[in-house]
């Protein structure tokens, strides 16, 4: 099955994480690619330390892509990431595979959307895969099993609080 995690809210990856947890709890391997994520987020401290059959691998760098005009770096980086899921896919090894924030690196133009989707159409039905990120494409959300949107309300970034360390990295 393929889930997807949308919409302009936080807790996008925070989900994704949790149905990883959940998972891990019941044997089952799981291999999370961050695509336009190069910071040492909690999470990857978490995984190396605490849940050997957690893998997670950054797909991207510590810095903002420009949407629309991205750099070389990150359309190879992006492209890295595509290729590792792919590989993960054919050692037929993890049972769950997350690509967070795909939705973005396809809607920065990263990614093709048309490459992505046949991936995920070749993914057997033994993975779970998981996408997460703002800006779904609507192919992606008629090709997923199941879609939540995850829309914001209210957020404290608009009061000037700066990201914190545990809580959004």
């Amino acid at each position: 099955m393929i889930q997807v995690y949308t919409g302009d809210g936080k807790g996008k990856t925070t989900a994704a994480l949790g149905q990883a947890l959940r998972a891990l709890g019941h044997g089952m391997k799981v291999f999370m690619i961050q695509f336009m994520k190069g910071r040492t987020y909690g999470e990857l401290v978490t995984c190396r330390e605490c849940l050997p059959n957690f893998t997670i691998v950054m797909a991207g760098r510590d810095s903002f892509v420009v949407k629309g005009a991205p750099e070389e770096v990150d359309v190879r980086l992006a492209r890295e990431g595509l290729e590792l899921a792919k590989k993960v896919v054919r050692e037929g090894k993890h049972q769950m595979l997350i690509l967070d924030e795909i939705n973005v690196a396809l809607d920065y133009g990263l990614l093709p959307l048309e490459e992505v989707l046949d991936f995920l159409r070749s993914v057997p039905p033994e993975v779970e895969v998981i996408c997460t990120g703002r800006y779904a494409p609507p192919e992606l959300v008629e090709l997923a099993d199941m879609v939540s949107e995850i829309r914001e309300i209210k957020h404290h970034y608009k009061k000037g609080v700066a990201m914190r360390k545990g809580i959004e990295y």
